[in-house]
Formats: C-alpha cells, sequence, structure tokens
C-alpha cells in the first residue's frame, strides 16, 4: 500500500516564522506560537516555537525545520533568527550567526562577504519584517542574524565547501515548500557549482556521479575541486544548464552503469527511473563483431560491469562503445552550443574503461 510524502519546510521558511515572532516579541513584548507565515505561493503555514527570549535591545526565536519525508540533510535542525533594532532608514540587514555560512567566491547570486542567505529567503524575511512593523507600529530597521545549531558541521555534508560558502550552510528555498524528492535543492547546487567554475574563469570542468569518478577526473585532467561537479544522477542538469551557460569544455565521467544509461538517451540516471537496457549492450557488441555467444551472454548478463567483463576476457572494447554513445547523447542535448564535450567510463575501483 503507497501512502503520499509529505511535506516539509525549507530553511528559508523556518527562518521567516522565527524572525517574524522575534520582531513581533521585540515590538509587543510577546511572542505569537504557533507564529504564521505567507509564502510566495500564498500558503500559510504555522510553526511552533522551540526556544524563545526577549530582552531590552534584542528578541530571539527558534523553530525546528521539517523537511517531511524528504532525506533532508537539513531535517530536524534549530533555525534561531535574533532581531535587533537598527538604525534609522538602514531597512532589513541580514547577519550570519553560528552555523550560517559566508560567500567567499563569486559566481553565486549573493556578493562576496554575504551572509549565504539567498535572495528569496531574504525577500521572505524583508516582507514578513514590513508586516509586523506596519502591525505594530515599527520602523522596518532591524538587523536580523540567522543561526542553526550545528550547522557548520552539517554543511559538510552540502556542496557549500565547494561553492565557497564558508562556516556554516545557507538559507534555502524558493517556495518555502520542500517536495519529498524533487531533487531540485541538488540541481540547484549543480547550476550555482557550473556558475562559481565560470566565475573562476575555468575553462574545463567535469560533471561526475560520485566520488571514485570524481577522483578519476581530477587526476586525469588535473582540475581543481571546484571544477567539479557532483552530478550524481542528474546528467541532464549539467548538460542542460551548461548548454544555456556554456564552458568550453565538459568531461561527463561515471561508473558503467550510469554510462550505459546515459548511452541509451536517458538523463536521469536513477536506479528509480532509469534501467541498464541490455539489448542496447547486446546490440552494441554485435556491430562491433562479437560472436553469437557473446552477444547473448552480453543480453542475459545480470549488471553492465558484468557484461563489460564477458568483452574484456575476448579483447572487445565494451566501454569505449558505451562512452561512445553516451558521447552521442550528450552531443544531442547540447546541441550548437560552443561546448567540447568527452566521457570516461571507469569500474568500481575507478580503472577507466572507455573513453570518448
Amino acid at each position: 500500500m503507497s501512502t503520499k510524502l509529505r511535506f516539509g519546510w525549507t530553511t528559508g521558511a523556518c527562518a521567516t516564522a522565527a524572525t517574524t515572532a522575534a520582531y513581533t516579541a521585540l515590538l509587543t513584548g510577546e511572542f505569537p506560537d504557533p507564529v504564521e507565515i505567507v509564502l510566495p505561493k500564498g500558503q500559510r503555514p504555522s510553526f511552533a516555537l522551540t526556544r524563545e527570549q526577549l530582552r531590552p535591545d534584542f528578541a530571539y526565536a527558534t523553530v525546528v525545520k521539517d523537511a517531511g519525508d524528504d532525506p533532508d540533510v537539513t531535517h530536524g535542525a534549530l533555525i534561531s533568527s535574533t532581531v535587533s533594532h537598527g538604525s534609522p532608514g538602514s531597512g532589513v540587514v541580514f547577519r550570519a550567526g553560528p552555523g550560517v555560512g559566508t560567500v567567499t567566491k563569486p559566481g553565486l547570486p549573493l556578493p562576496v562577504g554575504e551572509p549565504a542567505i539567498n535572495p528569496v529567503p531574504r525577500e521572505m524575511m524583508r516582507s514578513h519584517v514590513a508586516l509586523v512593523a506596519a502591525a505594530h507600529g515599527g520602523s522596518g530597521d532591524v538587523v536580523v542574524e540567522i543561526s542553526v545549531d550545528n550547522g557548520e558541521e552539517i554543511a559538510k555534508h552540502t556542496w557549500n565547501p565547494r561553492l565557497g560558502i564558508l562556516g556554516g550552510l545557507s538559507v534555502l528555498g524558493t517556495t518555502g515548500i520542500v517536495v519529498p524528492y524533487s531533487c531540485s535543492a541538488w540541481i540547484d547546487s549543480i547550476r550555482r557549482g557550473v556558475d562559481v567554475a565560470r566565475a573562476a574563469g575555468y575553462q574545463h570542468v567535469a560533471g561526475c556521479t560520485g566520488s571514485t569518478s570524481e577522483r578519476v577526473a581530477a587526476e586525469l585532467y588535473g582540475l581543481p575541486e571546484d571544477a567539479l561537479l557532483d552530478m550524481g544522477d542528474f546528467a541532464g542538469a549539467v548538460l542542460k544548464y551548461i548548454k544555456r551557460h556554456p564552458v568550453p569544455r565538459l568531461t561527463i565521467a561515471g561508473g558503467i552503469g550510469k554510462m550505459s544509461k546515459l548511452a541509451d538517451g536517458h538523463l536521469d540516471l536513477h536506479s528509480g527511473r532509469s534501467q541498464v537496457n541490455h539489448e542496447l549492450l547486446a546490440s552494441l557488441v554485435a556491430q562491433a563483431g562479437g560472436s553469437a555467444s557473446l552477444v547473448t551472454a552480453v543480453r542475459e548478463a545480470n549488471t553492465a560491469l558484468g557484461a563489460l567483463h564477458l568483452c574484456q576476457e575476448v579483447g572487445l572494447p565494451l566501454g569505449d562503445l558505451i562512452a561512445a554513445g553516451a558521447l552521442a547523447t550528450c552531443r544531442s542535448v547540447l546541441a550548437v552550443a560552443p561546448v567540447s564535450v568527452d566521457v570516461v567510463v571507469i569500474d568500481r575501483a575507478g580503472v577507466i574503461v572507455g573513453r570518448a
């Protein structure tokens, strides 16, 4: 029996709720609990406060991030906002508290030196500060410091260090809602990775399916860490974004199973959304002059790696054939974009078994 997956709330929505509660308390002496906010598309969720503190010069509120049924590394994180009065006419000034990162590289939607609080969460917080100010006679001139308990440690499991966001997490979200398994955060990270690489002036980037293929690409081409795009299963996201934002040279690197799916025209390489096509592998072997018995054995192999081993025994370069097919898919997506692309196929040990 299937059950519907539960939606959650972005870090930006949680920060907005905490800010709204803290500023309300600063002006009225009381924390609204639960505190309701309005999301960009009009939804009105409420958030319970887990911590609150009121002093004459600041107010502080915390909410727990609930990412719903999404496997989000920030699920359960404590998102806090400390709001204090700002100088007249300053508007809303954002600061990175403990556990929130600071931008150190160009190419992101924020200037270097700014707290890693993305534009949409900033706009959400500004609009809620304005609403609270209008309701309770405030000026709207405030300093908002966002912090995340243990955020610096959690950030090690995200793209932030590679993107040059140091010291903690980013405050993200465009709708305020986390859609389970939408993978939008990962795809957004891929795009930001391309932006950072372009801003750094890199002429060559590599989209890699995992840490082993990253290591191989880095060693093969001498690429720095921030030229490596952790694309996971999202080959299409890399190719489509680089088509619109070209880099002169692109390498796609990955294990033989995922690269065989790319050769078959799949742009999402996740095992739940695409499968290795053994008929395709068998036809490649047949076209390369493989024996009838080898063609049958490849068709019946359990995995692409198993098929590779069968071909290696007789010196037939299945890895190169898969790489060529994957290259054709890449070129069809990139179309006329001024991007030179190559494909590197590896086995589980990180040995290169095919190139095109």
